[in-house]
């Protein structure tokens, strides 16, 4: 058995078309243009490279963005200051800040005063609640790109048994959490494991759906996973190369060649995931920019 390789770059396509239309509905009927407010601290590379991509990709989908890069040594009040400059700033119906920030940063500050009414990425505490509650909400990129992707592929969850490996506010807490739900959209049961875990493979090789967003390269060997299973690779880790120009190359969380013989279904890493990560925070700012236009 070789399994089906689900196509996060062709869904993401997909996707992006359709927000497209709906910040051109919403320029045609509502006059407004959604706008996404993106923050960096830092000079990281990668980090540049994929907030510039996402404003790239926003402008495309007609949506209006701006970056606002700050330097590594910024103090916190700054930022603050500034993200609160944001919230009140009618250009921007959304707001995201690139994660992580530096140590001397507290993130649950800076996070903390992102208008709910604005959160791009869905991290607040207020959308978090929400989303816990079954309560209108923007949902986090990632796991609302990691549902997107199994219904599109042909892979609903409903009256599934779907195993997370990761407890990270971003990825795991809240795609059990949405999965969960009573929903159309979900109806999942769901086990979240994690580094407490004794032996994560016991619960793994249970899985229909096996989400992995551990952020450790290859921690899903092939044995640990169910034949036929759906495997989601969350993952997104750099390890050495020397074949490569670069030294280096980028692999999930899952051991993919091994998988491959094992699993029903798998995304790539690259080509997984990561697109449709972007193409929900653009989804996001569209569903934000439409609840202004109704206040």
């Amino acid at each position: 058995m070789t399994a089906q390789i689900i196509d996060g770059k062709g869904i993401g396509a997909e996707v992006r078309a359709e927000v497209t239309q709906w910040a051109r509905r919403l320029k045609d009927k509502k006059g407004i243009t959604p706008g996404l407010a993106l923050v960096l601290v830092g000079d990281n590379p990668s980090s540049l490279s994929y907030v510039r991509s996402k404003g790239d990709t926003a402008e495309q989908a007609g949506l209006y963005s701006d970056m606002f890069h700050f330097p590594e040594s910024t103090d916190e009040t700054r930022i603050v200051n500034h993200i609160q400059d944001l919230d009140a700033d009618k250009r921007f119906h959304g707001i995201l800040v690139q994660l992580p920030l530096p140590k001397h940063v507290r993130e649950d500050v800076v996070i903390g005063v992102i208008d709910p009414a604005k959160d791009a990425d869905g991290v607040t505490a207020t959308s978090l609640g929400r989303l816990m509650r079954a309560e209108p909400a923007p949902w986090p990129a990632t796991p609302n790109g990691i549902v997107e992707l199994l219904h599109r592929s042909g892979h609903p969850p409903a009256g599934k048994h779907v195993v997370v490996c990761g407890r990270s506010n971003i990825v795991g807490k809240p795609v059990a959490a949405i999965l969960m739900q009573k929903s159309e959209r979900a109806n999942a049961t769901v086990t979240l494991c994690h580094t407490g875990t004794p032996d994560i493979g016991v619960f793994t090789r249970q899985a229909d759906i096996l989400i992995a967003a551990m952020g450790v390269p290859h921690a899903i060997k092939g044995d640990m996973i169910k034949p036929g299973a759906v495997v989601i690779d969350v993952g997104n880790n750099w390890i050495d190369d020397p074949t490569r120009k670069t030294g280096r190359r980028l692999v999930g969380d899952v051991d993919y060649e091994a998988a491959l013989s094992v699993a029903g279904a798998i995304t790539p890493v690259p080509g997984g995931v990561g697109p449709m990560t972007i193409a929900m925070l653009l989804a996001n700012t569209c569903w934000l920019a439409e609840r202004y236009a109704k206040r």
